[in-house]
């Protein structure tokens, strides 16, 4: 998201369905902390993981790691949101979920815990504009407005816009949503760059094509940034069969990513082993991730399929373990 950001930026649901998911799901898939440890610090490393007498190069790949995870995070939920919203938010059957009022960002933004609310729009801390509103019309603009300040369920708060122009409904094969920003941030983080989602699904196989370009986070608070692209592939593998009901949906994800960060640090990156997204859990849950750095090249790994905020970097030997935050 796993957005119009979908982890899958999302969707409406029974309280009691939503409830019983928040009671076991950890919260703050995007809260940004420990600043000193990485440079835009939404992750942070647990020092009682880290070897000792890692080498320049090496403090470099995992720094860099960190800056991974974060874009990865937030561009997911960038993601979740344009694949996700509803016939109830949009007004047509514009997402992958159709007019099942699941709802956009019915998991992240709306400023109550009770989930009866997401069903009334009066009750949501932003509003949607859709241009042109008559169903069946594309290309069609969706902006999502966060207005000052958004408080989500997930502890973050959102301001600016999401505006995300789709050439058709989601759920058809060959149909487009690219997102841009206006001013839009979340907490102290300055999001700007374009998400392209396509739908390249065959006819026994659901599947997105992502791409972000000239994706950049800025921490506010000091002026540190992380540049980043990515072309990554999301092939669904369960929950086919149940198109209405995103809870079942796990995506495998493969592909390749670039970033930069303001300390100098460029890397690129191969999923090495497909990492795997569940609709129920906010983090990527399992998955390895090879991140080259000046030759040096470490190994993210993402766990062994656990809902957890833990991630590890790995590099000559040395492992650091990274919170998800």
């Amino acid at each position: 998201m796993n957005g119009l950001f979908i982890r899958a930026y999302l969707f409406h649901t029974q309280k009691s369905t939503v409830m019983k998911l928040l009671s076991i799901l950890p919260k703050g898939l995007l809260a940004f902390a420990a600043f000193a440890a990485f440079t835009l610090v939404s992750c942070k490393k647990d020092n009682t993981s880290a070897n000792a007498g890692t080498s320049v190069s090496e403090e470099s790949t995992m720094s860099a790691a960190a800056d991974e995870t974060v874009a990865n995070s937030q561009f997911d939920d960038v993601f979740n949101s344009a694949v996700g919203i509803d016939d109830a938010t949009a007004g047509d059957d514009v997402g992958i979920s159709g007019s099942d009022g699941l709802g956009v960002y019915g998991r992240t933004a709306v400023n109550s815990k009770d989930a009866s609310f997401r069903e009334d729009s009066s009750h949501r801390c932003f509003t949607v504009t859709v241009i042109p509103k008559d169903r069946g019309s594309f290309p069609k603009t969706i902006t999502i407005d966060f207005g000052n300040g958004c408080l989500g369920i997930d502890g973050k708060l959102r301001k600016g816009k999401i505006i995300t122009v789709y050439t058709g409904k989601m759920h058809i094969p060959g149909s487009t949503a690219t997102t841009s920003f206006d001013g839009y941030y979340v907490d102290s983080f300055h999001i700007e760059g374009v998400h392209i989602v396509q739908n390249t699904s065959s006819s026994n196989q659901k599947e997105f094509t992502v791409k972000v370009q000239d994706g950049k986070i800025t921490n506010m608070n000091n002026g540190k940034w992380v540049s980043w692209t990515k072309n990554r592939v999301h092939t669904q593998v369960e929950g086919n069969g149940t198109p209405l009901w995103p809870f079942d949906d796990v995506y495998n994800i493969s592909g390749t990513s670039n970033g930069s960060n303001s300390n100098g640090t460029s890397w690129s990156t191969e999923i090495s082993s497909a990492l795997v997204w569940k609709f129920i859990c906010y983090w990527i849950v399992e998955g390895k991730v090879n991140i080259t750095v000046n030759g040096s090249t470490g190994v993210l790994d993402y766990g062994d399929g656990n809902c957890d905020n833990k991630a590890t970097i790995t590099v000559n030997g040395h492992v650091r373990e990274i919170r998800l935050r």
